[in-house]
């Protein structure tokens, strides 16, 4: 099997490991909610007393505060994506994770999360803030430069969840990983992101419906139920996206494919 074969098969076992667990779905909504909330309250404030960045004296406070911001956002949704990508491995090892086990399990690594959330909001922050100061042809590199680090950070979830390592051992883990698995992570993320992409544009039909309707009733329901359905797309995309890290991370670390994994991997991986 190859490499683009590999790829289909781990996205096709993300789907399935919902499909079996769609109680999963709930780890990614809360996160949302939460981040949705962290921003609500780091945020709301500073709209209500205008643009901070206009004082000289306020530097120091500016990028404490948006140090902080991202801190705990990255916090939450990385705390949630470990739970999920613990109950994932769980359940590629044959067991049946829940609501709890991936909660306790996320709480037992609370250390390395807190390392990691600290470090990707330091590395957040000072590429926002060279992105600000370069030109034109700056904020392409300091892209790239960001980019390069989302990839050799892909594993560092999948490896604080199974292996417990503090930011720099886990960076050069995720490295060494991704280094045996790319062709697999290229294309199963193009795969889910190509899926999405297509349910996504689903939810343009609620809204030519509202239209078609010819009312402004008609439009704003069509308009309520496409961003209903596109949440819920978001949600999934998320949860399977953190599936996907799993499974990778399995493969890349054992060499099992999706034939190697428990019988219900050979279920229908569309039906959720």
């Amino acid at each position: 099997m190859g490499r683009f074969s590999r790829g289909i098969e781990l996205t096709k076992l993300s789907f399935r490991v919902i499909r079996k667990d769609k109680e999963l779905l709930i780890f990614p909504l809360i996160s949302g909610l939460l981040i949705m909330a962290v921003a609500a309250s780091f945020l709301l404030p500073v709209f209500l007393m205008g643009d901070i960045t206009s004082s000289q004296d306020l530097d120091a406070a500016f990028y404490i505060f948006w140090i902080l911001f991202y801190f705990v956002s990255f916090f939450v949704a990385i705390f949630f994506n470990v739970a999920i990508v613990g109950c994932a491995l769980l359940r590629l090892d044959g067991g049946d994770p829940n609501l709890k086990y991936g909660f306790r399990f996320a709480a037992e690594r609370i250390k390395y999360i807190l390392m990691w959330a600290l470090v990707t909001a330091t590395v957040g922050l000072i590429l926002r803030a060279l992105e600000q100061k370069a030109g034109f042809i700056g904020r392409i590199v300091i892209g790239l430069v960001g980019l390069a680090w989302s990839i050799a950070t892909y594993f560092v979830v999948p490896v604080i969840a199974a292996e417990k390592l503090t930011p720099l051992k886990a960076i050069k883990r995720s490295a060494s990983i991704l280094k045996q698995s790319w062709g697999e992570a290229l294309i199963s993320n193009l795969g889910i992101g190509l899926i999405f992409f297509l349910l996504a544009l689903v939810g343009l039909l609620f809204i030519f419906t509202g239209i078609a309707i010819g009312s402004l009733t008609g439009l704003l329901i069509g308009i309520a139920i496409a961003v209903i359905y596109w949440v819920f797309i978001g949600i999934l995309q998320s949860a399977v996206s953190a599936v996907l890290m799993a499974a990778l991370y399995r493969y890349a670390t054992t060499g099992k494919t999706s034939e190697d994994f428990p019988s219900y991997v050979l279920e229908n991986p569309w039906s959720i």
